[in-house]
């Protein structure tokens, strides 16, 4: 019988997320975070595939040093026009993604990965999530990009924060926006045994 999730035997996060240490934090679900180094450049993969084998990546990377606990590693990815946004690393970047999203509809693609303390793939899933941006002006993109919230952000904007104004409207999780499905996430943490009950 594998030891569940709990104060003394925290989920481990193989994720620098600060958004995703929030959104487990706002459920109270035990946890502390220990980043994983791998290489997140794009490969030829389905932008599904892509965050799915990056999710587990990034789990299998932080195991190695942490073995023996319930580990989550995870991956983000906006995808608009069949065209896959990352992070941007200038304000040019930003302008030009955010550009892009406005007035159209874009998907926000999350793979996440649980690994149980054994070392072995307790659930991996992918969950997508629609979102309509509305048109915006020039102005609004400056403007927005002035308060630097899209940096260190998939699609170069944060729902949860000033980015909120953009959004039109929301097929899917909210959540997933943020950067984890917590919906999927808990309902796997229940199937596999890592959660006893929730909340």
């Amino acid at each position: 019988m594998m030891i569940p999730i709990d104060e003394t035997h925290p989920l481990v996060l193989a994720s620098a997320s600060p958004r995703r240490k929030r959104l487990l934090a706002r459920m109270n679900i035990p946890h502390r975070v220990v980043v994983s180094h791998v290489n997140e450049e794009r490969t030829d993969e389905s932008p599904e595939n892509f965050c799915r084998s990056l999710a587990l990546l990034k789990a299998r990377e932080v195991d190695i040093r942490e073995n023996g606990s319930w580990i989550l590693g995870a991956d983000t990815l906006v995808v608009a026009g069949g065209r896959a946004l990352g992070k941007p690393e200038s304000h040019e970047a930003a302008r030009e993604m955010i550009s892009l999203l406005s007035g159209k509809n874009h998907q926000v693609i999350t793979g996440f990965c649980v690994l149980n303390p054994h070392g072995m793939i307790a659930h991996s899933e992918v969950v997508t999530t629609e979102v309509r941006f509305k048109p915006l002006s020039e102005e609004e993109i400056t403007g927005y990009i002035r308060t630097h919230e899209p940096f260190g952000k998939a699609g170069a904007y944060a729902i949860q924060g000033v980015g909120a104004f953009m959004v039109e409207a929301i097929s899917g999780s909210y959540t997933n926006v943020v950067g984890l499905p917590m919906c999927a996430f808990i309902k796997a943490l229940l199937k596999c045994g890592a959660l006893k009950s929730f909340p």
